[in-house]
């Protein structure tokens, strides 16, 4: 993901701190050196980074940082904080109004990812304010432009007015609203045609298109692989056009991520959405709190919170729990559970999301081609082997049967059957914990499991507790 790099080095430069006693200005010296080079290394605006490291080191040198409790920590707040003014402070709301029809016009260079990103904003939109919208095609002039967001409506369910390639923009956007409004649609964006660069003719069509639409948001798409030439061209459209936003794609990419931490700072326009990947779900509103805390390695609780309640229904996910703590727990039951994972999207995002999780996956292979790997070798099964787990793992040619009829080694299976034994462990060992003993300042040291009485007749394995 975008930032990786960037990421990486300011959590070693925080490290450092917090990792002694005291500090000395010296200390603080060589820490903004590092974070002055990581910045410039991740493209983002000279100016933008003077400032940033000015802000940061003025309010990190003083006798109530260096001489206070925990200096290294503190000062790690600071950076945060003063990140999170970077990439702009609060969320920024979108103007959305219940009631009203809102017209939203999306504007871009080519290759940004504009025409995707209108299918991806009207699918957003759908799904979390219940609207009725409408994808208007006015790109005329790049090839099957039109073709490509009819293609993406049918595969969203959302109709698409367009009228060729023959008709005039704006000629174009006048017939839509009158479509839109004899169908009821509620919401309705307009996908405007993107050049290789800013030029004159663009700007003049897009600012015609603009007054006789007088759209409530008008959000431009930038590619975050094209670093500082983003920010450029954010001001040029916003100089011309004043947008009211923008919208930041391919942010799961190996890209530096220069785009975003200028463009606030240098432009004052909002990063309203990001891209996260080629799906049509794959966008996300950007806050610049939970961005800030995912560059230090903090984690974004919220985030995964919001992925979790989106995509994972609460009542089979305690019904998976109780078959895994009654011991009923079998393959189906695995990949409805592998099934609930891949609708929050890929394995790496997810564990970027749990705090400290960068660590624990420094040298790990997070690769969700396992996944796949893993429904071949459950899709391999029969139907009484799915259901009773203990058929597979007592019969060693059952498991060359599986391993042949998936492609995929025998060792894979036993790793399986050992996954799916462990993980019904450590639910039975959680629903054996004792609410008494639990410490509520300190829950784990409380979770032991609930005493229970030996079994006669098992030899020296006389203990009290049983797992």
């Amino acid at each position: 993901m975008a930032f990786d790099q960037l990421s990486d080095r300011l959590q070693m430069a925080m490290r450092r701190m917090t990792g002694k006693a005291r500090l000395t200005e010296k200390d603080i010296e060589e820490m903004m050196r590092e974070v002055r080079l990581s910045l410039l290394e991740a493209d983002v605006n000279f100016k933008v980074v003077k400032s940033f490291t000015k802000d940061v080191k003025e309010k990190a040198i003083g006798d109530k940082i260096l001489k206070g409790l925990n200096p290294g920590q503190q000062v790690v707040k600071i950076v945060h904080e003063e990140l999170k003014q970077l990439l702009g402070g609060d969320t920024s709301e979108f103007g959305l109004t219940q009631g009203k029809r809102t017209l939203i016009m999306l504007a871009g260079l080519q290759g940004s990812g504009k025409t995707t990103t209108a299918g991806k904003l009207t699918n957003y939109l759908r799904k979390h304010h219940n609207v009725r919208p409408l994808l208007v095609a006015l790109d005329v002039y790049r090839p099957a432009a039109v073709d490509q967001l009819v293609t993406i409506g049918k595969q969203l369910d959302i109709p698409v007015f367009e009228k060729g390639i023959k008709e005039k923009p704006v000629n174009i956007a006048k017939d839509a609203l009158k479509y839109a409004d004899e169908n009821d649609h509620d919401l309705v964006l307009f996908d405007t045609a993107g050049r290789l660069h800013v030029d004159h003719d663009m700007m003049d069509e897009l600012k015609e298109i603009k007054t006789e639409l007088n759209p409530d948001e008008i959000l431009l798409v930038l590619d975050a692989m094209t670093g500082q030439d983003a920010v450029t061209v954010a001001d040029h459209f916003n100089q011309e056009l004043g947008i009211t936003g923008s919208i930041i794609t391919k942010l799961d990419g190996d890209t530096r991520g220069g785009a975003a931490l200028s463009l606030r700072k240098v432009t004052n326009v909002p990063i309203k959405f990001m891209g996260l990947g080629e799906k049509l779900d794959a966008l996300e509103v950007f806050h610049p709190e939970r961005m800030a805390s995912r560059i230090l390695g903090m984690g974004d609780v919220l985030t995964l919170i919001d992925k979790v309640t989106e995509n994972v229904d609460e009542d089979d996910m305690m019904n998976l729990m109780e078959k895994m703590v009654s011991g009923k727990y079998n393959y189906d039951d695995f990949l409805k559970q592998l099934k609930m994972i891949k609708r929050m999207g890929s394995l790496g995002g997810i564990m970027k999301l749990i705090p400290g999780a960068n660590k624990m996956m420094k040298n790990a292979n997070v690769d969700d081609k396992q996944l796949v790997f893993i429904e071949a070798i459950i899709g391999s099964m029969t139907k009484k082997e799915r259901k009773n787990p203990k058929l597979i793992k007592s019969s060693s040619s059952r498991r060359r049967r599986i391993a042949s009829g998936s492609g995929r080694k025998v060792s894979e299976v036993n790793r399986l059957i050992q996954n799916l034994e462990q993980q019904m462990q450590t639910m039975k060992r959680m629903g054996n914990v004792d609410p008494n003993t639990i410490n509520p300042n300190n829950p784990l040291q409380g979770m032991q499991p609930k005493a229970q009485k030996p079994k006669k007749g098992k030899g020296k394995n006389k203990g009290g507790f049983r797992f």
